[in-house]
């Protein structure tokens, strides 16, 4: 791949904290296009780069920019000076950076830290969502939610299912067990009119093209805007947890005192995590004005903060060859029991819903070495989200060593093949009629199923009994005209039997056929992961979230890596990634570098070289050769960000008086990619500036001086090291600073 840049002198131009004096050798000149062009000699040779912006006086909207828009002001002269040109113009590859460089140039920003009396975590997850909170003062101290009313025999329901009900008028009614519980109980054909959404999130991954006009269709059928959804379930934590953060709180709190953490996969790409940023402001969380007060957590990231804690007593070990709980490796020592006594009369107390942690690490890291690695495995209901850590002792930070990785492949995927085996067994539109006629109905089904699935274990001799709802028998009848018994015989699928109950009998055999697909995914990325060489020698895998509690789940990753490295699964594995949020929140910092998954950049113009660049990308101005649509690299794929590191650019506006700047910022999943019209590349944000007023005589004001303007510097700052893309932009003649997150929400 050609290098970017190397036609330009080996000192840069501008330095990331002033401008530089100009040689008299040196020259600023415009062409007619609105390009600042400036160009040099070095060893006889005259060198030059330019630099193009889009300029528009409406207010920015999140939409394409591409394209001009019907209130943009193009700058005059807009026009290829050579017909003949091979490249059309284009606004896609807006700027040519002040400062170029082949590789991005990094500064360390330190950190800055705000107080805050109190830390609430949101867990939304794809089944089960939950919140909890602990104080500043008392950071050892974890309070989980209220137990909620409702829930399924035998079911713990420490959080509360992912669904949520709105009323025929789209108002809100109720969350969790509540809606669910009420939506059952409606009359079938007043059911119809009100909307149910269960298992919502899994939309906001499996969408490519997600912005804030994304639509979720409820389980009638009628639609609404996602980000409203999402709102209205966030509005509903919100009062909740302030009401027992109040609750338990001496000192009267300002909504400001509060610091929010919601999690998300790991996988999830910036658009979805932005898309949970853009709900929590309509819900009221925080204000658009204080983005710090809400932190966006990754899952696996958060439960690996929390295994930071565990000692030996707090854990089950898969292994081949588990270790006794509560001694050392060899079973000769107890370990100091005070904290586990203390914890344990905790869990005692009936109504306690307090969990302590320790200030330090817990005893299972005194195990690990500098430069030992582990793999969290997050198995929630929508997804997989696999993350890979090294601890650094003796601070206890956390370093990512491989991009996060991961697939759709949670516990959804047995429920999903479960409705498949109904349709093979009952006809594919006889089971869509039996949703959208009777929804409560079918709620009342997979409820049923979402019971028995959570006690199926391998080699269990007898068959899972599933109730079928007396309207889906009735509603099979006068659908068919014959019935569920006979369809069952006709089926000739002999795994599943009917019991004169009214049952479904599942079978072994069965539960294998539904469960396998799903977990030889899991299986399957874990082994393609722990194979990189970044990864090789990983010592433990710890497995969380919901589906981490079946055992038909632990049998097999027992199974396929038991002898490769210890299997480690917490206790309360549902909530540890709750817990972790929360300590997260306390000290975002603890995560001290991380892995972008994505080659973020902007597009330029270069000198053309013949023989380098492709004749299509040729662009010819005012006599001289450009070589459009370069990708400018800020970070690379898997490149190691640690937190508070920057990636700085300089670049000037394109003609005098200009207003507004806006660039466009593109994003690719893999390394081999030159230009940004490459297969693969695309635009995924853009970053906007609002200049002000140029005062008289000022750089880049309309007194230049005899020589001609002089050029005007905007600085811009990426900061790739957090769990959300931060930008930053300075125009260094106004100290003017502009906090603008990339949209990616645009179309």
């Amino acid at each position: 791949m050609p290098r970017r840049g190397s036609f330009l002198s080996s000192e840069p131009i501008t330095s990331c904290v002033g401008l530089p004096a100009f040689e008299e050798k040196d020259r600023l000149r415009t062409t007619d296009c609105g390009v600042w062009e400036y160009f040099w000699r070095d060893k006889g040779q005259e060198h030059s780069i330019a630099t193009t912006f889009k300029e528009t006086l409406a207010p920015v909207k999140m939409a394409d920019v591409v394209q001009p828009e019907p209130n943009s002001l193009q700058i005059p002269g807009d026009t290829l000076s050579a017909p003949s040109s091979p490249a059309t113009a284009r606004n896609d590859c807006s700027i040519t950076p002040l400062t170029p460089s082949p590789s991005p140039r990094v500064e360390v920003r330190p950190r800055m830290s705000c107080p805050f009396s109190v830390v609430v975590a949101i867990d939304f997850g794809t089944t089960s969502s939950g919140y909890a909170f602990s104080f500043t003062q008392d950071s050892e101290a974890i309070h989980m939610m209220k137990r909620w009313e409702g829930g399924d025999p035998g079911v713990a329901n420490q959080k509360s299912p992912t669904c949520l009900l709105l009323t025929p008028e789209l108002r809100f009614h109720s969350f969790g067990f509540a809606a669910r519980d009420f939506y059952h109980d409606l009359d079938p054909e007043e059911a119809r009119h009100w909307l149910y959404f269960d298992k919502f999130k899994m939309k906001i991954h499996s969408t490519s093209d997600l912005t804030m006009e994304t639509e979720l269709e409820a389980v009638n059928g009628r639609r609404v805007r996602a980000i409203d959804v999402f709102a209205h379930a966030l509005r509903f934590f919100r009062e909740h947890a302030l009401k027992e953060v109040k609750d338990q709180s001496s000192s009267v709190l300002e909504g400001e005192a509060i610091r929010w953490v919601i999690t998300v996969p790991a996988v999830w790409k910036q658009p979805a995590k932005q898309f949970m940023r853009e709900a929590a402001y309509l819900a009221g969380l925080v204000s658009p004005d204080c983005p710090e007060q809400l932190l966006i957590a990754l899952e696996p990231e958060a439960a690996s903060i929390y295994c930071r804690k565990l000692r030996l007593h707090q854990v089950i070990d898969l292994s081949v060859q588990p270790i006794t709980n509560g001694f050392d490796l060899d079973g000769s020592r107890p370990f100091d029991s005070s904290f586990r006594q203390a914890r344990e009369q905790l869990r005692r107390s009936r109504h306690s819903r307090t969990f302590l942690v320790e200030s330090g690490t817990g005893e299972l890291w005194s195990e690990l070495q500098t430069g030992d690695r582990y793999i969290v495995a997050d198995c929630g209901g929508g997804t997989v989200d696999l993350t890979v850590h090294q601890i650094e002792q003796p601070q206890g930070t956390l370093k990512e060593l491989y991009k996060a990785s991961g697939g759709p492949h949670g516990a959804v995927g047995v429920d999903l093949a479960f409705e498949a085996m109904l349709c093979q067994i009952f006809g594919e539109d006889f089971i869509q009629s039996f949703k959208a006629k009777r929804p409560a109905a079918w709620v009342d089904l997979t409820i049923a199923f979402e019971a028995r699935k959570r006690t199926a274990a391998p080699g269990r001799a007898n068959a899972l009994n599933i109730s079928l709802p007396f309207s889906f028998i009735d509603y099979y009848k006068r659908h068919r005209g014959q019935s569920v018994e006979a369809a069952l015989r006709k089926s000739n699928m002999n795994i599943v039997k009917w019991s004169s109950q009214g049952m479904l009998r599942l079978t072994q055999e069965a539960m294998n056929e539904l469960f396998q697909p799903t977990i030889v995914n899991i299986v399957k990325h874990i082994e393609e992961l722990m194979a990189k060489p970044e990864v090789r020698g990983v010592r433990f895998l710890f497995l969380v979230g919901g589906f981490a509690e079946s055992p038909m789940l632990q049998k097999a990753v027992q199974r396929a890596l038991g002898r490769t490295c210890r299997i480690i699964i917490p206790h309360d594995v549902g909530l540890t990634i709750l817990k972790g949020a929360v300590l997260f929140g306390l000290d975002p910092t603890v995560v001290r570098v991380r892995r972008c998954p994505l080659i973020y950049g902007v597009g330029v113009l270069n000198r053309f070289v013949e023989g380098r660049h492709p004749r299509d990308k040729l662009l010819i101005k005012d006599g001289r050769q450009w070589c459009t649509d370069i990708l400018d690299r800020f970070v690379c794929v898997d490149q190691s960000v640690a937190l508070g590191e920057v990636v700085r650019r300089s670049y000037t506006p394109a003609r005098l008086g200009q207003r507004k700047i806006i660039i466009n910022i593109y994003c690719s999943a893999t390394d081999d990619v030159t230009y940004i019209t490459d297969p693969g590349v695309r635009k995924c944000g853009t970053i906007t500036l609002d200049l002000p007023e140029p005062l008289p005589g000022a750089v880049g004001g309309a007194g230049g001086g005899a020589g001609g303007p002089e050029r005007r510097e905007i600085r811009a700052t990426m900061q790739f090291g957090d769990t959300e893309i931060k930008v930053t932009a300075v125009d260094v003649m106004s100290n003017r600073s502009v906090r603008a997150s990339i949209d990616f929400l645009s179309n």
